[in-house]
């Protein structure tokens, strides 16, 4: 009896000595797959380094509509080999001058000698263009035969999904991380146009732009955000959809911007309490909160309250889905709604038209090198009739707009603010930037200069010594 009890002793031994190698094993394959990976999906990381302006807090100034240089760094991918390069348009917004640092090509055959690596390479990029709503910029390298990262279906991402982020958080080039999806669309506020993937991969300030892939190496999102209290990684990561990325990336790459179209309403998701207040058939949807005056919803017979049913045939269930889906039919077409209205149902065809984005060009004028007027120490932009109706009405119709001050700019007794037109430089009309210029340089240090300018709705003179 001892001696089969001592057999079935040392069988059991060796079959948990089998498992924990099985085991072992197992793990080696595991993490050879991460390393493979890694090596696949770092030679399409760059960093990104912006130089430029950026407006400056009033905190840090006093005065609102100034602005100060500054560099930037974030993280890029590549996702064309002809040298496309996407990065997040917070990187980049504001930059005169962006390069990037392309990683060293992986030696095939050279032996390992030492674990650190030389530096890539850096080349100068072009800002395509960028998107402020999504935070997603497009550059440009002249490079050819690039190592390109395919984009997935983001809307394939599913909660639980190993993801891996890589980038220069801090700076420190060539990281990577490791995580899963938390939620694969993470909206911050109800009606917010933005969805985000969530990741648990820690993600930290230099991060921004690189991306999210999967465990095939594809990008399935653009890593933009993180919630923190500390200011590090603290789990809450988020990163821009790839087929939100992959749609902006199209038009940037098409026209060099992102138009959208609206029918002139404001959508709101509908809530329980909503719903049964009003005694509508079911507790979700859309409702018409607000109609645009002369815009093409109204002029198509939309008033406020009525509930979306469909949109060409599709069901709306939120707010976010109705814009989208207004967004994406060309500038011109209409879209067919179906409504609720009391206890009627009706059928209306609305016109799509762009949406205007005026004041949000106008704010990034408040940085761009080109609008930077020196000897005033202000970046400036013609007047235009959309800019006046904008953000007018003003006193004329052609004049130089501030859009904002330069913080290292002549410091005067009396300054320029945003919003002020300037309509006349020693008595002679500016109605272009290029007119001021011309004017500026007949002048010399120590000359005296007046300027007429329009300052909430109200003519002013500004004069001082050119420096």
């Amino acid at each position: 009896m001892r001696s089969a009890a001592i057999a079935v002793f040392f069988a059991f031994l060796t079959h948990l000595s089998a498992q924990n190698g099985a085991e072992t094993r197992d793990l080696g394959q595991l993490s050879a797959s991460f390393r493979a990976l890694a090596r696949q999906v770092n030679p399409s990381v760059v960093k990104v380094v912006a130089v430029g302006y950026r407006p400056l807090e009033e905190d840090e100034t006093g005065e609102p509509g100034v602005a100060a240089r500054q560099q930037s760094s974030g993280s890029g991918v590549i996702i064309g080999a002809d040298g496309l390069i996407v990065t997040n348009a917070h990187v980049v917004m504001n930059a005169q001058r962006v390069q990037v640092t392309l990683p060293n090509p992986p030696e095939a055959a050279a032996p390992r000698v030492s674990t650190l690596r030389p530096s890539g390479r850096i080349v100068r990029a072009e800002l395509i263009g960028l998107d402020l709503e999504t935070d997603v910029a497009l550059l440009k390298i002249s490079e050819t035969g690039l190592p390109a990262l395919p984009l997935a279906d983001s809307d394939a991402v599913e909660q639980g999904q190993i993801v891996m982020a890589f980038g220069s958080p801090l700076g420190l080039d060539n990281s990577v991380t490791l995580g899963v999806v938390s939620s694969a669309a993470r909206q911050f506020r109800p009606d917010d146009p933005m969805i985000y993937i969530q990741t648990d991969a820690p993600i930290n300030p230099g991060n921004s732009g690189g991306p999210l892939v999967d465990t095939e190496g594809r990008v399935v999102g653009i890593n933009t955000l993180i919630l923190s209290q500390s200011g590090g990684s603290e789990g809450l990561g988020f990163a821009v959809p790839s087929n939100i990325v992959a749609n902006v990336v199209d038009q940037l790459v098409k026209g060099g911007r992102v138009v959208r179209g609206e029918i002139g309403v404001v959508a709101q998701t509908i809530s329980p309490p909503l719903a049964a207040a009003w005694k509508l058939p079911r507790a979700w949807g859309v409702v018409i909160a607000d109609v645009e005056e002369d815009g093409p919803g109204a002029k198509a017979g939309l008033v406020t309250g009525d509930v979306i049913l469909t949109l060409n045939g599709r069901g709306m269930e939120n707010a976010r889905q109705f814009n989208v889906n207004v967004y994406r039919p060309a500038i011109g077409e209409s879209v067919r709604l179906e409504i609720l209205r009391g206890s009627q149902t009706l059928t209306l065809d609305v016109p799509v038209v762009e949406r205007s984005d005026e004041t949000e060009r106008l704010a990034a004028l408040g940085s761009q090198e080109e609008n930077l007027i020196p000897e005033l120490g202000v970046f400036a932009t013609g007047l235009t009739p959309s800019l006046n109706s904008q953000l007018g009405p003003f006193r004329r119709e052609h004049g130089v707009l501030v859009a904002a001050r330069s913080a290292d700019g002549p410091i005067l007794e009396e300054g320029f603010q945003a919003g002020d037109v300037i309509y006349a430089l020693n008595r002679e009309a500016t109605p272009t930037v290029g007119r001021l210029r011309a004017l500026l340089r007949k002048l010399k240090s120590g000359d005296s200069l007046a300027l007429q300018i329009e300052r909430n709705g109200k003519l002013r003179f500004i004069a001082f010594e050119l420096p």
